[in-house]
Order: structure tokens, then sequence, then C-alpha cells
């Protein structure tokens, strides 16, 4: 329930929960168990907590230098601090997660139980990266991460690679995957004797970064939003 209002994924609504924010009627909750069946008397840091009347889905260019979080102990810039401030935008959350120095599409979603559907390994939504890497690597090279790689003991699955251009020792590489596990992108390229030095995520399933400029925020109507879920 709380997930689906918008306050948080289900994840971050435990951690939330742990930390002593979540009330119902002034008594704060201590388990996750605790079945919550509507919002009445529910508040998040002492504010009542209203249902959100439909998913909304935001593209938004997430520039280098900022963090995907609420918030950061060292007081570095997060997403939210390059959000308009006008007031008019509902609770966020991000779908996925954009390292600190990468840039590119990041979806922003109001529901909960859609960003977890977008997120789900099982439902292999793509996710195409652009990225400029220094050094050498071979077309056949990038063709066998259609097979899967494992690295380190972790193993990652199919990856769709194609060299775009190369200016000397300066390469641009085309990347979809499904998975995206945690700095997915660069441990790959970095096995490959590649150091990357600009990613930018372009898609995320049907939707891209075009037309956005950094730091930018557009909304996706509706039509596409139940399109999109429809096929997932």
């Amino acid at each position: 329930m709380l997930a689906r209002a918008g306050v948080a994924s289900r994840r971050e609504v435990e951690r939330m929960i742990g930390e002593g924010r979540i009330a119902i009627d002034g008594k704060t909750l201590d388990t996750p168990a605790t079945l919550v069946r509507n919002l009445r008397g529910v508040t998040v840091d002492g504010q009542p907590v209203q249902r959100t009347e439909q998913t909304r889905l935001f593209a938004f260019y997430k520039p280098r230098g900022c963090l995907t979080a609420a918030r950061d102990p060292k007081g570095r810039r997060t997403i939210y601090d390059a959000l308009p401030k006008d007031g008019k935008l509902p609770r966020l959350m991000p779908v996925g997660r954009l390292d600190y120095n990468t840039e590119g599409l990041l979806l922003l979603t109001n529901d909960g139980e859609f960003k977890r559907a977008l997120e789900l390994p099982a439902n292999a939504v793509p996710r195409t990266y652009r990225a400029r890497a220094f050094g050498h690597v071979r077309q056949d090279q990038l063709e066998e991460l259609a097979e899967g790689i494992e690295i380190d003991g972790v193993r990652y699955g199919s990856i769709d690679a194609n060299l775009e251009r190369s200016k000397g020792d300066n390469q641009w590489i085309e990347m979809t995957l499904t998975e995206g596990k945690n700095r997915e992108v660069r441990r790959v390229l970095e096995h490959l004797g590649m150091e990357v030095s600009r990613l930018i995520r372009t898609a995320y399933g049907p939707f891209t970064v075009e037309g956005l400029d950094k730091g930018r925020l557009a909304e996706i109507d509706r039509d596409t939003i139940r399109d999109f879920r429809d096929k997932l």
C-alpha cells in the first residue's frame, strides 16, 4: 500500500519503518509485517500520506556529479537537488540507479509497484548505454558478451555490444543489457582492458533521453505508460 502510494519502494519502506519514520494514528510502526489496509491515519515523518490517484512516469536527464539518492551523509548533490522545486511534482522514486559519474536517462515514478516491475530482472527491460572508453577492443570481443561473462565471481548475462566509432585510442561503444547490476558496463569494459571516461544511459525500455537537455525533466503520457505496462 505504501509503495503504491508513492512513499518509497518496498525495500525503502522497510528501512523507513526500521528508522521509526512511519506511524499509524500516532503509533510508530515497528515491523514491516504490519498490514496497512488503507492510508487513513498513516504518516511519514509526521506528514499524512495521500493516496496516489494515478501512475505518473517522468524521464529525467541525470547530469554527472549527482547521486541517485534522497540524501547524502557527505553532503553531495543528489538528483532531488536537480529536480524542479515548484511544488507541482508528486513524490518521485528513481527506477534503478545511475552512479555518481554516469549521466543520461533516469526514469522517475510515483508508483512503487510500477518501479519494481520496471526493475525486476524477470521482466528483462532493456537498458542501453553509450560509453566512451580509452583503449582498444575488437568487435568480435564485444560480440562474445552476448554469451554472458563472469568477472571476479559475478556472472553478467547477455550483453549486446557494438563498436560505434574510434578516434585514436578513444572508442565509443553502445551496450544493451537487461540485468543492470551495479556498475555493470564499467566493470565489463574494464575487464576487456578499457578505461571508461564517459558513460551515458540513452534508453530504458522504449523510453529514451532523446530531446532532453541535461538536468531536464519530461513527463511521459498516460497512453504510453499503459501500452508499456500491458507488455510487461
